[in-house]
């Protein structure tokens, strides 16, 4: 067993306080989720504490990353989108899509590097007409 292994490795929960398994050796028995593995079978945490969690230490840069286990018996359905829902982010999509200095929206998401549409953040100068500089 690596070392590695050996810090990630804590069923009984004594050295980190909740049950700790190494990445890929956690229980399958359908009993523990990560929150993304809810929302695809249409579930939520739902106010529940952290029942585990898989650990993965990265050996070149020496930090930790850790995905939190929740049980699927104590799991709530999601909340539908209500039309007040669904109108804030069509409102806040139109503001991703909208630059703010030229007012013009497209038809997709501005840069947030940029914080603008490109053709205001880099503007031609020497003109719009370049089609003979080559």
């Amino acid at each position: 067993m690596s070392a590695a292994f050996g810090k990630c490795f804590d069923p009984s929960g004594a050295r980190y306080g909740i049950p700790t398994y190494p990445w890929k050796f956690a229980p399958d028995d359908d009993q523990f989720a990560t929150r993304r593995q809810l929302r695809a079978r249409g579930l939520r945490p739902g106010g529940q504490p952290i029942a585990a969690q898989v650990m993965r230490i990265n050996r070149r840069a020496g930090n930790v990353r850790v995905a939190y286990l929740y049980r699927l018996d104590l799991a709530k359905p999601v909340r539908p989108m209500t039309s007040r829902k669904w109108g804030a982010l069509a409102l806040a999509m139109l503001a991703r899509r909208t630059c703010p200095k030229c007012r013009i929206t497209y038809s997709y998401c501005l840069p947030r590097s940029l914080g603008m549409c490109v053709l205001c953040a880099y503007p031609d100068p020497h003109g719009s007409d370049r089609q003979g500089a080559c």
